[in-house]
Parts: structure tokens; C-alpha cells; sequence
């Protein structure tokens, strides 16, 4: 045999053990990884990417809040994008609350993992998250967030891609923040000037909360470069889910859920928006999760948003997050359903029975209340009032709807918007409803006022 044909032996054998070795590769999957110090290409232009993760509530109840955001900066981190292009906002009273059975610690799945570990926290408590704030983080204030948390901002440009992740409660037109409320209008109205100045080339946003997709639809233009995705339509809830005995709480939101498992065990580099949306659409099977805006992004790969480097982390299947979830609206009443068919002694079954109890009277003051505000802003119209406390009306008069709504807030009280009682959330769709039957906004303020204060 010549010394040509040995090369020509050397050189086929080699070239088969490389097509081998990549269908290998290819069948174990995540079971191989590419080694951590393999960097992908950068975003076009020499763009970064530039990530807001959100969790706006606070209490033990909502755990599972911070649990999502925390596990979204575990997915930004481990793939590339540096602490300094990320900001997390959030109370920070869990990990080490007294309830806490892992101090320190939180996990998003039965079972699963410290997902606390290293997270940032640029603001936190209930001054510092805030709408206001959030606002002027997102738009690059930096000059108006001084002394305020870490002072960070999203500090992007026209090359730059931007990721936000909000997770809290919502209802018409409305995402809780703290002790505060976030209008779509205002939301909007911040997308809209970031699209004027050249904020970003391309932005996504991810929202967790009952009827988030209210805080999008006939708002978000498909022609600026925004792409929202929602756990839910305008009108219907998102889930918790993941009880957890020993935490008592529950740890996760089906939607986040499901987009974060499908980011931690996709190749986010081939992977596409659409993709992803069309996964954890068709696996989020108790509410309608949505998508709005510019739906070319679309076509985009998910690592355009949340980083190109390949994770090292190991995935695990995850238990189906649909089974045993529940409306948001509902978690602390099933919290304590849950821990009282889990009680073990008489004296136990009577605190759950009692706490039970407490908060069915809780829920039934919310209706007979926002009716007796509608009666008095309709001068008692019975068929009036009867189509505007049946009816889901779209919403477009958002001034009228703003003003009502913190109207409402900050005068009944017992209503507990303040206080994030989502399940009056929920029944905010009158105020919808009066604000599109043209009800004066004037005769609605004085309504609620009368209202509240008989």
C-alpha cells in the first residue's frame, strides 16, 4: 500500500469517526455540553444583551413570585450575560423569612434546587420596588434613581437587545407592584418613548399575572420592535402551582414554569421565540398564554434575548406544574384547604377550619360592595347595573379607568387593593365596564366615595 493510500485510509477513518462522534452528540443531547468557555457569536452591530426581571409582590403567600424571578436569573447567568447587564428587583423577604424551613434558600420546583444562590438584588423592599421606579430603571434614568437600590439601569442602545421578566398579581388593565398598581397606559406609554429614543433593537417582554394580557391588547404596536408574551388573555387568570407540605406555600406559576424548563434544557441558539411560545402554549394548559406586539421577533432565537453561551447545568424532568395549580386569585384560600386536609390534629383542623372561614368572608365582602358602587354610579338602573356587573367589556378609556381604580384604592380599604387581595382584582372589570358606558369619571369618583363610606 502506498504512502498516499494510508493517508487516504487515515483521512476517511477520520472523517467517519467525526460524523459518528456528532450524531452522538446529537442523540445524548444535554447529557454532552460544550464547554463552558465556548462563547457564541455576539448580538449584530455589537449589541448586548440587557435583561429587568421583576417580582413585584412581598408576603410568604407569594412565594412562588420571587422563586420565578430567581430561576430566571439562573437561566440569564448561565448563559452569558453578566451581572452587570442584569437588574432584579424584588421585596427580598423570603429566603430568609421565618417561615422559611431553608433559611437562605429558595427552590421553584418540588425537590429542586437553590435558585437564591448569588442572584443580585439592585432593589428591593417595598419602597424601592415600585411602578415608578421600575419605570425609570427600564427607560436608562439613572440620574433620577440616585441613591435609590443599586442605582442601576437598563443602560441600552439602538444595537441592544432587551429581556423583561414581570411576575406578580394582575387584573383589568393592571399589574400589582408592592403597594402600588402599574396601568397599562403608563407601561405602554415607556415602551413607546424607548422605541422614539432608540432604546433597543429589539425588545421581549414576559409577563406572569392574571389577565396580563389586558395590559397589552389594542395597546402594543406590531410595528416597534416589542414583543409581549402573557401567562393569560386579557380576561382569565394565570396558575400557581407546586404545593409545597413543608414550605406551605406554593413554589412555581405554571407559565414561568414552563418557559424556564423549556430554557433550561433547549439549545436557545436554534432555538426560536415562536418555538418556545408554541411549546409552552400547548404545555400551559390552564390559562391562554398570549403573545402581542411585533411578531416578527418571532423568528428570532431565544439566546438573542437571554444569552448565547451553552449552560453546564443539569436538567432534570420536572413534574407537570398543570397538576394541582390554581387560579392566582385563589392560592390563600387553597393554602389553607390544603393544610387543613393535611392536619393531623383536632386543635390543627380547627386553626385551618377557622382561617378557612376567615377568608371566605374576606372574598364575600368583594362583590356585594363593587355593586352597590355601580348601583349608586347608575342611579340605581337595575338592568344597567345587572349588564355591567355580567359583562367583560374591552378597555379603552384608561384615564377613566386609572383614576377609579386608585381612587378606589386609596378609599375602600377594605377591598385590600393595596394589599394585593387579587381576588378583588378580579371584579375590577365593573369599573372597566362603567368607564366604557360612559359613565362620567366624576360620577364614578363620587360613587366610590359614597360607596365606601356607608
Amino acid at each position: 500500500m502506498t504512502g498516499d493510500h494510508v493517508i487516504a485510509k487515515y483521512q476517511n477513518s477520520r472523517l467517519f469517526r467525526m460524523k459518528a462522534l456528532c450524531v452522538l452528540l446529537a442523540f445524548v443531547g444535554l447529557s454532552v455540553a460544550i464547554p463552558s468557555d465556548f462563547v457564541f457569536p455576539p448580538l449584530e452591530n455589537g449589541g448586548k444583551n440587557w435583561a429587568l426581571l421583576v417580582a413585584g409582590s412581598n408576603g410568604w403567600g407569594n412565594y412562588r413570585h420571587q422563586a420565578d424571578v430567581c430561576h430566571a436569573y439562573q437561566i440569564l447567568k448561565s448563559h452569558g450575560i453578566p451581572d452587570e447587564q442584569i437588574i432584579v428587583m424584588m421585596v427580598d423577604d423570603i429566603a430568609n423569612n421565618k417561615m422559611n424551613p431553608t433559611p437562605g434558600k429558595i427552590i421553584n420546583r418540588p425537590e429542586g434546587d437553590d435558585v437564591y444562590h448569588g442572584v443580585l438584588k439592585d432593589y428591593t423592599g417595598l419602597k424601592e420596588v415600585a411602578p415608578d421606579v421600575f419605570l425609570k430603571v427600564l427607560q436608562g434614568k439613572k440620574e433620577e434613581l440616585a441613591g435609590i437600590g443599586s442605582g442601576k439601569v437598563i443602560d441600552s442602545g439602538p444595537n441592544d437587545n432587551v429581556f423583561v421578566n414581570f411576575v406578580d398579581h394582575g387584573g383589568p388593565g393592571i399589574v400589582a407592584f408592592g403597594r402600588k398598581l402599574l396601568h397599562a397606559l403608563d407601561l405602554i406609554k415607556t415602551l413607546d418613548d424607548m422605541h422614539k429614543e432608540k432604546k433597543f433593537a429589539k425588545l421581549l417582554f414576559y409577563m406572569e399575572a392574571c389577565e396580563s394580557g389586558s395590559m397589552f391588547e389594542y395597546l402594543l404596536a406590531k410595528n416597534k420592535n416589542i414583543l409581549a408574551v402573557t401567562a393569560s388573555n386579557a380576561t382569565t387568570s394565570s396558575y400557581a402551582c407546586y404545593f409545597d407540605k413543608k414550605r406551605k406555600t406554593f413554589l412555581g406559576d405554571v407559565f414561568s414554569v414552563k418557559w424556564m424548563e423549556d430554557s433550561d434544557k433547549e439549545n436557545l441558539n436554534s432555538e426560536t421565540i415562536e418555538k418556545q411560545f408554541k411549546i409552552v402554549k400547548r404545555e400551559t394548559n390552564t390559562s391562554t398564554v398570549c403573545q402581542f406586539g411585533d411578531m416578527k421577533i418571532d423568528s428570532m432565537t431565544v439566546s438573542e434575548f437571554q444569552g448565547s453561551s451553552q449552560s453546564n447545568q443539569i436538567v432534570y424532568p420536572i413534574p407537570d406544574p398543570n397538576v394541582g395549580a390554581v387560579p392566582s386569585e385563589d392560592v390563600d384560600l387553597h393554602i389553607n384547604m390544603n393544610l387543613f386536609k393535611l392536619a393531623s390534629t383536632a386543635e390543627d383542623r380547627k386553626y385551618y377550619s377557622e382561617k378557612i372561614a376567615q377568608e371566605s368572608m374576606r372574598r364575600g365582602k368583594v362583590a356585594p360592595l363593587i355593586q352597590k358602587i355601580v348601583s349608586i354610579a347608575t342611579n340605581s338602573n337595575n338592568r344597567q347595573v345587572e349588564r355591567i356587573m355580567k359583562a367583560r367589556m374591552g378597555l379603552f378609556r384608561h384615564e377613566c379607568y386609572k383614576a377609579a381604580v386608585e381612587h378606589l384604592a386609596d378609599t375602600c380599604p377594605q377591598l385590600e387593593l393595596r394589599q394585593q387581595f387579587g381576588y378583588a382584582f378580579k371584579h375590577l372589570y365593573a369599573f372597566v365596564n362603567l368607564c366604557e358606558e360612559s359613565v362620567p369619571t366624576e360620577t364614578i369618583l363620587e360613587a366610590i366615595t359614597k360607596g365606601c363610606s356607608q
